[in-house]
Parts: structure tokens; C-alpha cells; sequence
């Protein structure tokens, strides 16, 4: 028994041509997909390393406004500024306070 040869017929040679180019397009797809999904998440590090940066600088700004409230107040005393105008008004202490401090002073 001799093999004998058979040839594909055009058609057929045609379906698995087209078969083959599927199968080379999805392998591409998933592959510039994969590229994609290394860039988002790429940047989804950076956005997480500015989070982060932007919470310490947030919690820094939130220190300095501590201080300089506290060194104001020690400075002139409690009130409340008009950021508008720069005008300071001091709040007004109840009498037992106001005694309380001159005889801490004297």
C-alpha cells in the first residue's frame, strides 16, 4: 500500500489560511493588550506615589497651620482675622479670666 498524495483544494487552502490570520490577530490583540495593561498600571503607580506624596504634603500644611496658630494666639492673644482686609480682632475675655492673668503676672 503505497501512500497516495492528496492536495487541498483551493477553498480549503483558503479556510485554513484564514484560520491561521485569526489566530495571528488575537495572538497580536493579546498582546498589544498586555502592552496596554503594563502602561495603566505603570500609571496607576504614579498616581499612587502622588497620592501619597500629596497626604504627607497635606498632613505637612496641616502641621505649619497648627504652629502658626499657635504662635499667633500666644502672640496676640485668641481673635479672629479677616484674611480679606488683615484686620485682627481679639476676642474678649470674661472677666475672671482677665484677673486671673494679671495676678499670674504679678
Amino acid at each position: 500500500m503505497a501512500n497516495k498524495e492528496t492536495k487541498f483544494t483551493e477553498e480549503e487552502l483558503k479556510s485554513l489560511n484564514e484560520l491561521s490570520q485569526g489566530y495571528q490577530g488575537i495572538q497580536n490583540a493579546f498582546g498589544q493588550m498586555k502592552v496596554q495593561r503594563i502602561l495603566i498600571d505603570q500609571q496607576i503607580s504614579s498616581l499612587e506615589e502622588a497620592e501619597i506624596k500629596l497626604e504627607s504634603d497635606y498632613t505637612d500644611i496641616q502641621q505649619k497651620e497648627r504652629d502658626l496658630v499657635k504662635e499667633l494666639n500666644e502672640k496676640y492673644g485668641p481673635g479672629s482675622l479677616d484674611p480679606q482686609t488683615g484686620v485682627f480682632t481679639p476676642t474678649e475675655q470674661p472677666a475672671e479670666q482677665v484677673e486671673e492673668v494679671k495676678s499670674e503676672e504679678s
